[in-house]
């Protein structure tokens, strides 16, 4: 059974559901924004690298040892225990029926996981299904190449960045739970830089895309901001509504 979510067809001639697409390169805090936009607008969040982490663990599961080399195929074929369910606040990859979220941020989840995100076809699965999620309702996705492969269509597209220092400051107070040392900020900002240089392809601004640099923002900034510009997309589609109907 491959990833399943609860989807229905929009029916012809109703406007397709909000899709907010946030992209940025790693620790730009776009899962955590985008939580928090989705909560602030009443939409679903869906979380990409959910999708790949459930993906690496089900390949886990199976596999016969920790180094053990995969295949697109092993992994695909581990994918099938992954279904895709609307949650209260967002879309919940589930392993084997079963909400595994400590599973999937473990230490050997994390290890394994850009190696399966570079795959061509699981991308691709993990991309059809993040679609799917978004026929029925309104959602805010954030994830790579989301405004540009996933949804080039999304009526609002935000492209988040900051300082190497500041993300690397934040996913350690994030990851430690106290202000870090400025020699761990140092060797967590080196990689955070190299891991943007392996992403370069993926992480690309699309060029309709709102950038904000949060270097110096607070969270609820950032939220407030995206979801200000959700406001007037849509605002701006119902006053178009109103002209056609007219």
């Amino acid at each position: 059974m491959s990833a399943q979510v609860d989807s229905r067809p929009t029916e012809p001639g109703v406007r397709a559901p909000m899709v907010i697409a946030i992209d940025g390169p790693a620790a730009s805090g776009k899962s955590s924004t985008a939580q928090w936009v989705a909560q602030e607008l009443g939409y679903l969040h869906v979380d990409s690298g959910a999708l790949y982490r459930a993906a690496t663990a089900a390949r886990l599961r199976r596999a016969a040892g920790p180094d053990e080399p995969w295949t697109e195929e092993q992994v695909l074929d581990a994918a099938q225990a992954v279904t895709l369910v609307p949650g209260e606040r967002s879309f919940v990859p589930l392993l084997d029926g079963v909400d595994a979220d400590e599973e999937l941020r473990g230490s050997e989840v994390t290890r394994r996981v850009s190696q399966v995100a570079r795959m061509e076809g699981v991308r691709a699965w993990v991309n059809a299904h993040v679609r799917s999620a978004a026929t029925s309702r309104a959602v805010v996705v954030d994830g790579r190449d989301i405004g540009t492969a996933v949804f080039p269509e999304a009526q609002l597209k935000i492209f988040l960045v900051a300082d190497p220092w500041e993300r690397a400051r934040r996913r350690l107070i994030q990851r430690l739970g106290r202000g870090p040392a400025d020699d761990e900020i140092a060797e967590e900002t080196d990689r955070l830089v190299q891991r943007d240089r392996l992403d370069a392809t993926q992480t690309v601004q699309a060029p309709d895309a709102v950038l904000i640099d949060t270097t110096y923002l607070t969270q609820r900034e950032q939220v407030e901001r995206i979801a200000a510009l959700a406001r007037a997309v849509t605002h701006r589609a119902s006053d178009a509504s109103a002209i056609d109907a007219g």
